[in-house]
């Protein structure tokens, strides 16, 4: 569903990522991570043509800057970290956004658009926000409708860049609960950068893990977060570390 061939990207004249290569399949669910600086970002922004890089991004094998952006729309969606709406829009309407892929401006909402939308909102546990502004619901609320406006919008990829970073652990848990649902269907993959390596291993089918803006390892979790890779990637005991911060729960 996603390839990416030989990928190299930059700031300016400053090499960030060097020669990045892997590939999505349907039903995976890729994690990227690594620390701070190691380009989880920048990879982000490259899938999604907002930096500067060399290589090619194919979506269903075709480069992904040669398709206009509603067709790139029904194809691939992306949850960040947070949104600001430009005007406060209320639930309902920030998740018909994700409808307008399928028709023109001057075309009416269909049936079919109707459903997708009704079943977005049931799908995120928003049906009893839609009316409420988007200013006005807090912030673990705003994510689901975000959410909300990608599964109304039904890509068959899906990237997300820390859509859980600012949010409590019930959110957490609700965020990532409900794309693994959606990730059960049939045809649909998802992509995530994650500073969690817990989040890593737990839903992930596959993890990335990125050291200076090099692949350090691509395998399911268990091999791609080994102690010795972690150590070397991160400088530290991280193994040891997560340990002794989860034996204090163990009581």
């Amino acid at each position: 569903m996603l390839e990416v061939k030989h990928l190299s990207a930059y700031y300016g004249d400053q090499p960030v990522l060097h020669d990045i290569s892997f590939s999505v399949q349907s039903g995976e669910w890729l994690m990227i991570t690594g620390p701070n600086g190691a380009g989880k970002s920048t990879l982000m922004q490259a899938l999604l043509q907002g930096v500067p890089h060399t290589g090619d991004v194919l979506l269903d094998g075709q480069p992904i800057q040669a398709l206009k952006p509603r067709e790139r729309a029904r194809r691939m969606g992306l949850l960040a970290q947070g949104y600001a709406a430009g005007y406060d829009f209320t639930v309902e309407e920030i998740v018909r956004l994700g409808r307008y892929a399928y028709h023109d401006a001057l075309s009416g909402f269909s049936a079919q658009d109707e459903a997708a939308v009704e079943q977005a909102l049931a799908a995120t546990g928003t049906l009893r926000l839609r009316r409420s502004p988007i200013s006005q619901v807090s912030g673990g609320e705003a994510q689901r409708a975000f959410l909300a406006q990608l599964f109304a919008q039904n890509p068959k990829l899906l990237l997300l860049d820390e859509p859980s970073a600012h949010l409590d652990l019930s959110y957490q848990k609700q965020i990532f609960e409900l794309i693994q649902i959606w990730l059960r269907h049939e045809g649909r993959a998802v992509t995530s950068v994650v500073h969690d390596l817990s989040i890593a291993r737990r839903f992930g089918t596959r993890v990335i893990l990125l050291d200076h803006g090099r692949i350090a390892a691509d395998a399911p979790p268990p091999r791609a977060l080994t102690p010795a890779l972690l150590q070397e990637v991160y400088g530290m005991d991280v193994a040891g570390w997560m340990r002794i911060m989860y034996d204090n729960w163990a009581e």
